[in-house]
């Protein structure tokens, strides 16, 4: 089934403020976080930064290797099986950690962008046996209704126009690429599948387009 497009990305060049900066000695290594805001409330976000962004480049392998990852509550804090976002996180630093530079961009995008109490209603209908993208459409949503041009401004602010992308979301790597940023290679970010997440993955790989294997 074909999937569903998101609301069009704002292309317009947004204004992106560095509001501090501060290292963050994390169980992965050391890190740099950043603080970023935009011009819409809704535009805040964290980076996390390892390495030098702005090395020449000699490689595809020598670019910085990047994660944007939208906030779950359930999953990354309360440690949810109903989804793989913590695991997703998780991966996403180890392997930000093991390469020469990085980026984790972490999005206030609860719920694939709805917010955190429809995520929650969506669940309950999900409960009452619709699935991830049948909720949100249910509630009047897209099945995934983020913009990924804030966090693309954000990227080329801390110097990062071409980058190697953690990711399993071809719509991510559209949204990327049309808002400037160069995505010169796409890196799994699929951590091992548990069997109460197995149907909410499934869903996404056959109604979102999402690309994982062994689902």
């Amino acid at each position: 089934m074909p999937k569903e497009k998101s609301a069009a990305p704002h292309l317009e060049l947004q204004i992106v403020e560095d509001v501090a900066h501060a290292k963050l000695p994390t169980r992965y290594g050391q890190f740099t976080i950043h603080g970023f805001r935009g011009l819409r409330p809704q535009d805040e976000a964290v980076a996390l930064v390892r390495g030098r962004i702005r090395e020449p480049l000699k490689s595809k392998k020598s670019l910085p290797l990047v994660r944007v990852h939208s906030q779950c509550l359930t999953g990354d804090v309360l440690s949810s099986l109903r989804c793989d976002c913590r695991a997703q996180l998780e991966l996403a630093m180890k392997k930000i950690a093991e390469a020469p530079s990085g980026i984790l961009l972490y999005l206030p995008q609860e719920g694939r962008g709805i917010g955190l109490m429809n995520k929650l209603r969506a669940y309950e209908l999900q409960d009452e046996g619709m699935d991830t993208v049948e909720a949100n459409q249910s509630l009047g949503f897209a099945a995934d209704a983020r913009d990924y041009n804030f966090p693309a401004q954000i990227l080329k602010k801390l110097g990062a126009t071409q980058i190697r992308l953690l990711s399993n979301n071809p719509e991510k790597v559209r949204q990327l690429e049309e808002a400037g940023v160069h995505v010169a290679e796409r890196v799994p970010c699929q951590p091992r599948i548990s069997k109460v997440s197995r149907a909410y993955l499934q869903t996404k790989k056959k109604k979102m387009g999402h690309l994982l294997k062994g689902v």
